[in-house]
């Protein structure tokens, strides 16, 4: 292994993604001191970092192989700390080498836009891999099938924004608003954690493999969503309407639907029915809600307390 290569591939590769050495450092949670070592020669990422590094810069992960086919001789490129570089090129510049045409106004892969301002912009199929959105302001903006990927959204704002089709995928949204937003196709994986959803529909949406105990539902309709291995516990969904809503091998203990409408709603264990998916059955909150039959069935047959709960 070439430690000089690995180097200048990484340099390549970062400049080529426009970001810093102090970028790409507080996107893996290291040192800036550390990138530049790899860079230099002098220390090389272990396996698991590598992984990362491919997806924060967007190579394929064998491209850091001694053997991998590149355009020109990277060995030229001087791997040196930041501090002493010259002035690295503008935004624009670098953007439009790496991609081109209408491809320039939507990758902001790996960028830094903490606190940045895309409130009403019309924009689709955006994409933000590893990029940093803390704070960043999309309310009106149209989104429609963007991708968020490995990314720190907390708080940011995406109140009536155009999110339809979009992914959210491995991208903290702690304190993020989406009140009166569009959601309909929109996929949640392992993101939305401690989000603010009120007012909204969501529509043929999807949460796979996430942590919303923290997260608000207020005032807002399901329709065709599916939560698939989702850890609900004490999350309240009181007054709220389900239709066609499918809670997959998803942890409910102590979750509320006290008001709420459920019409064809499936509460499914994992691959066997135990005693503890019993047990976490009877502490959810059903008093008042509305149910249709085929609802009603299914809960009842699983020993959910039932107690005021009305068929229509």
């Amino acid at each position: 292994m070439d430690t000089k290569i690995i180097g200048s591939k990484i340099v390549q590769a970062r400049k080529k993604a426009n970001m810093s050495q102090a970028q790409l450092a507080q996107l893996l949670f290291i040192s800036p001191q550390a990138v530049g070592k790899w860079e230099r020669g002098e220390s090389v990422p272990d396996i698991i970092t590598f992984n990362r590094l491919a997806e924060i810069l967007s190579v394929d992960l064998n491209y850091f192989s001694e053997n991998f086919p590149s355009a020109g001789n990277e060995t030229n490129l001087a791997a040196t700390d930041d501090s002493n570089n010259a002035p690295e090129e503008s935004l624009q510049e670098n953007t439009e080498a790496a991609i081109p045409g209408q491809q320039l106004l939507t990758n902001f892969n790996g960028s830094n836009l903490t606190k940045s301002d895309f409130a009403g912009v019309t924009a689709h199929k955006m994409k933000f891999k590893a990029s940093a959105l803390f704070g960043s302001d999309f309310s009106g903006a149209d989104l429609t099938g963007s991708t968020f990927d490995t990314c720190d959204a907390r708080e940011a704002n995406f109140d009536s924004a155009n999110l339809a089709d979009c992914n959210f995928s491995i991208t903290d949204l702690t304190d993020a608003s989406f009140s009166k937003a569009t959601i309909q196709g929109t996929t949640f994986n392992t993101s939305g954690q401690g989000a603010n959803f009120t007012d909204l529909n969501f529509a043929d949406a999807k949460f796979t493999k996430t942590d919303l105990r923290k997260t608000i539902f207020g005032n807002c309709s399901f329709n065709n969503v599916d939560f698939n291995n989702c850890d609900l516990r004490g999350v309240s969904f009181e007054g709220q309407t389900f239709n066609n809503v499918t809670f997959d091998m998803s942890a409910l203990n102590d979750a509320s639907f006290i008001d709420a409408t459920l019409k064809n709603v499936s509460f499914r264990a994992s691959f066997a029915i135990t005693n503890k998916f019993y047990k976490a059955l009877k502490t959810i909150h059903f008093d008042g809600a509305k149910m249709d039959k085929l609802t009603y069935a299914a809960l009842k047959g699983l020993g959910a307390e039932l107690a005021g709960v009305t068929l229509i």
